[in-house]
């Protein structure tokens, strides 16, 4: 299962680098089902000027579109961050069943660092976590990114 975590995780990293591309903060994600790949995103807020615009959302968005249901259950979520608020929310609501993340987000992260909404027992559902793939490197785009900002 690893060297599948990491295949999708540089699909996410693609992403992600295509966000730095122009301007954005660089997350990227992909949505997984039955091994071939139904939504791709990056980080748009910028671009779109949209607060909504995460890679998470528009990954799942397309998800929902290609799969044909808001219901996204036997999907898995690749991120290159750990979600914020928002998207840990968005994937409880759409049944994502697993979620696979490379860097932890220890200022504003929802999947474990502030609060932990993906595998809360008081929701509706709960969401497996996968946590550290390709994280160094996940780690690394961001850091360059705002190092080239400052």
């Amino acid at each position: 299962m690893g060297d599948r975590h990491a295949a999708f995780m540089d699909l996410a990293i693609e992403e992600a680098e295509v966000a730095a591309g122009h301007g954005d903060v660089p997350i990227g994600a992909v949505v997984v089902r039955d091994g071939s790949v139904v939504g791709r995103g990056h980080n748009r807020r910028e671009v779109d000027q949209d607060p909504t615009a995460h890679a998470e959302m528009l990954a799942l968005r397309q998800a929902a579109e290609v799969v044909g249901s808001w219901r996204l259950e036997d999907c898995t979520l690749y991120v290159t961050l750990e979600p914020c608020t928002m998207c840990a929310g968005a994937l409880v609501l759409a049944r994502i069943d697993t979620l696979v993340l490379g860097a932890d987000d220890p200022k504003a992260g929802a999947v474990g660092a502030l609060y932990d909404i993906p595998r809360d027992p008081r929701l509706n559902h709960q969401v497996t976590v996968v946590r550290g793939v390709a994280a160094d490197r996940c780690g690394d785009l961001l850091r360059t990114f705002f190092r080239e900002r400052r």
